[in-house]
């Protein structure tokens, strides 16, 4: 089984539809954004940046997916990714749920992020916080962005797990095996 899921990340087809899919929910947020006229707050701005992480990790892989440093260093960037995006998914959805009980809660109202990242500041338009937490704006089958979000991610972070561990495995090159 690790050996099936092994070959599998060896092949750019399954690389291109992480990033594909990653590219589908980044363009998702701009549509809700631009079109739908819903500002991001913080949460959903750190979340959107976990998406381009789990983006750029399918792109580093699609170069030399046999490659195993690289296709390692593309696997530890998507699970980090997903990891970080999960945590601010819950955080919000933990905003939105303290709102909906009539509690209080607040979140920042700029990103902070690292100098060497300056998301915000090179690319204001897609990472730029324009609104405030907790509003919930939109829903799909009763559940918000954000618990969307922490679905999706949490779906993300157990799929690079699995390839992570699937890296374990030893491909055979035995025919009959």
């Amino acid at each position: 089984m690790l050996a099936t899921i092994k070959k599998i990340s060896r092949h750019r087809l399954s690389w291109f539809l992480l990033l594909l899919s990653a590219l589908a929910l980044l363009a998702s947020g701009l549509y809700f954004q631009y079109g739908l006229n819903l500002q991001p707050c913080i949460k959903c701005i750190y979340i959107r940046a976990a998406f381009a992480g789990i983006l750029l990790a399918g792109l580093l892989a699609m170069l030399a997916p046999r490659q195993n440093a690289l296709r390692l260093l593309a696997l530890l960037l998507w699970l980090t990714s997903a990891a970080i995006g999960l945590y601010h998914a819950l955080a919000l959805v933990n905003i939105e749920q303290t709102l909906a009980a009539g509690g209080f809660s607040s979140c920042a109202l700029f990103a902070e992020f690292p100098s060497w990242l300056a998301l915000d500041k090179w690319l204001p338009s897609i990472f730029e916080v324009t609104g405030s937490c907790g509003a919930v704006d939109w829903q799909f089958l009763g559940l918000s962005m954000g618990y969307w979000s922490m679905l999706i991610l949490a779906a993300y972070l157990l799929s690079a797990v699995v390839v992570l561990i699937g890296q374990a495995g030893r491909i055979s090159n035995n025919p009959y095996r």
